[in-house]
């Protein structure tokens, strides 16, 4: 059913399946959807969620716009730009948030309303940013699943009101992230795509924007690593394969900074930047729990 992609951090290069996100966009979206049916039906039913129907939205886009990039290889300006357009959708549930919709908690002012330009900038930004920071680091089995479920459970552990939300989402990519971690399946940009708008998308329709950005540090530590050497010296990250063990000849990116002092095999890279994910993670609820 899935096409089939060259696994190029092992031995012998096999062939994986490639493409199995698809999964997690379909179950996530059926579900949310059936949130929203349940709510707007039943109106003695606990659950009303009306923020369940734009996130469902934001995740089909995620997985479409995933999908077109894993068939044609989009430009990555294009990349960049596409996620504005899930922007119009969280925008319009935000207005219906009341007061606090264009309020959001920052570090040193306590909660800030930022008015019209909640809309029009910090929505969008936190779209764009988290949608490509999260596809950008990849590249070896697993961190483009467990690294984005660590980001969820976060997420939920600080929105006990709306963490129903995610629920299925998390267990579907907990699946998958059992199979991606063993290198059975890859969940392509389609999965990667689709997690990071998760993120982002649930964050601002939970009004959880602070412990989205705490949490993803180490995602906008890569991307900005990587996009500085792009831009700047036109040069990108590689990882070389040698015996069983991965090692790089720079430092363009989180995995090849860590290689580059620390040849590692893929699973022991994959936990190193897991970790890393976690620890940040654990800060952000931590911050929560503490605000």
């Amino acid at each position: 059913m899935f096409p089939k992609a060259v696994d190029q951090h092992k031995l012998g290069k096999p062939l994986v399946s490639n493409g199995l996100g698809v999964i997690y966009v379909l179950i996530s979206a059926g579900y949310l959807f059936l949130l929203y049916y349940i709510g707007s039906t039943n109106s003695d039913s606990v659950i009303n969620y009306p923020a369940a129907l734009p996130l469902a939205g934001c995740v089909l886009f995620g997985g479409f716009m995933g999908l077109i990039d894993d068939w044609m290889d989009l430009r990555w300006r294009y990349k960049a730009f596409l996620p504005l357009v899930a922007s119009l959708p969280l925008a319009v549930q935000r207005e219906t948030m009341g007061v606090e919709a264009t309020t959001m908690a920052t570090y040193i002012f306590g909660k800030v309303d930022f008015g019209v330009w909640f809309y029009v900038v910090i929505i969008p930004i936190i779209v764009t940013v988290t949608t490509n920071a999260v596809n950008q680091l990849g590249g070896l089995n697993g961190l483009e699943t467990v690294c984005p479920s660590v980001v969820m459970i976060g997420l939920m552990l600080t929105s006990p009101e709306k963490n129903i939300l995610l629920v299925v989402p998390l267990l579907t990519y907990l699946l998958l992230a059992g199979w991606n971690f063993a290198g059975k399946i890859f969940v392509g940009n389609t999965g990667s795509f689709a997690a990071g708008i998760t993120l982002a998308s649930y964050a601002i329709v939970a009004n959880n924007e602070q412990t989205l950005l705490i949490s993803i540090f180490p995602f906008i530590f890569n991307s900005s690593i990587i996009l500085l050497n792009v831009f700047i010296f036109g040069k990108t990250a590689h990882l070389i394969l040698e015996g069983n063990k991965l090692r790089s000849n720079n430092r363009r990116s989180l995995l090849t900074l860590i290689a580059y002092y620390k040849p590692s095999t893929e699973k022991k890279l994959v936990v190193i930047v897991s970790l890393l994910v976690a620890l940040s993670t654990f800060t952000a609820v931590l911050v929560w729990f503490m605000s």
